[in-house]
């Protein structure tokens, strides 16, 4: 029979879902403005290219590595509603999409390497099985967002 997991890690995957929604409405409004401003983008990357021996091949590059960012963004944002969802609903597949959300956000700097770390730090311990923080079996030495001990002064 499955008990419910203790207060402490319950609001602490609230805290952390509610951050993944709000971290993937920021990446989708990034993809959108992206998107938005494109042409001044390419006009101002096109500007540097005026002196360059091939500039076509260096603007070809820079729209590839423009829409991958702007898909990676896209991808990002998804990803991160559907974690802190299915967090907030208590699934285990929350875990695994956090995770995924996680790695993927390593690379946005500053929101995604702050998030995506501590997703992958307090979701990913070492020698965790894989339903490790939303398991109810607390009683090991490196359970999931333990608080810390009180100090006592004798």
């Amino acid at each position: 029979m499955a008990e419910d997991p203790p207060p402490y890690i319950r609001v602490n995957l609230r805290i952390l879902a509610i951050l993944w929604i709000a971290y993937g409405l920021v990446c989708l409004a990034t993809a959108l403005m992206m998107l938005i401003y494109s042409g001044i983008a390419t006009v101002m990357f096109g500007t540097l290219l005026s002196r360059v021996a091939d500039a076509f091949t260096l603007m070809s590059l820079f729209h590839a590595v423009y829409t991958l960012i702007v898909i990676l963004s896209v991808l990002c944002g998804v990803l991160g509603i559907l974690a802190g969802l299915a967090l907030l609903a208590g699934r285990r597949s929350g875990r695994t999409l956090a995770l995924i959300a996680g790695f993927l956000s390593l690379p946005r700097m500053p929101l995604g390497i702050v998030l995506g770390t501590y997703t992958l730090v307090v979701l990913l311990p070492s020698g965790a099985p894989p339903d490790a923080a939303l398991s109810t079996d607390y009683a090991s030495p490196r359970a999931v967002l333990r608080p810390p001990e009180p100090i006592r002064f004798n």
